[in-house]
């Protein structure tokens, strides 16, 4: 039996295949931040509580902190350095960010949001809509609801919750 605790991955994140070695225990972020340079990802809690490293796994959204590396093989992974979305100008034109360390974690929380939304699944607001009527109105209240997973710790929430209402339409 061997001890080694080792494994080669190809990891595509944003749209660029990156083939690495990474120690089984190794998380996301830290091959995102430390093999490969992006930085995007902020390393907050690193318990999965405060959402500031946030990306998108095959379009949904996943805390990165959580997930082990190895486990992302043949996934596509975006970070906020491959995302070009209308809700990153509503957030500068709202003032949605003040210091800026959970901003991409936001944007990116805030893109996967708007599908899960558009595709219809339930938030904790309103887990008693039939599956089968269209998407529940997108308020305030339910945004808050679908971004409570990341924390502000400037406040700019109102401003937030504003820019991604503003997108959705």
């Amino acid at each position: 039996m061997t001890n080694d605790r080792r494994s080669a991955i190809s990891l595509r994140v944003n749209d660029v295949t990156h083939r690495l070695t990474v120690d089984h225990r190794m998380t996301l972020l830290d091959a995102l931040r430390e093999e490969i340079g992006h930085t995007g990802p902020k390393k907050g809690c690193d318990h999965g509580q405060c959402g500031a490293c946030t990306v998108l796994l095959d379009g949904r959204r996943a805390v990165s902190c959580l997930t082990l590396a190895v486990a992302t093989e043949g996934a596509e992974v975006t970070t906020i350095e491959g995302v070009e979305h209308p809700l990153q100008a509503a957030f500068v034109e709202r003032d949605g960010f003040q210091c800026g360390y959970c901003t991409s974690g936001q944007l990116c929380s805030a893109i996967g949001m708007l599908a899960e939304h558009a595709a219809g699944w339930p938030s904790a607001v309103t887990a008693d809509v039939s599956p089968d009527s269209s998407p529940p109105h997108l308020d305030a209240s339910e945004v808050r609801e679908r971004m409570s997973g990341n924390l502000c710790r400037c406040g700019a929430y109102p401003a937030i919750v504003g820019a991604i209402i503003e997108v959705a339409g």
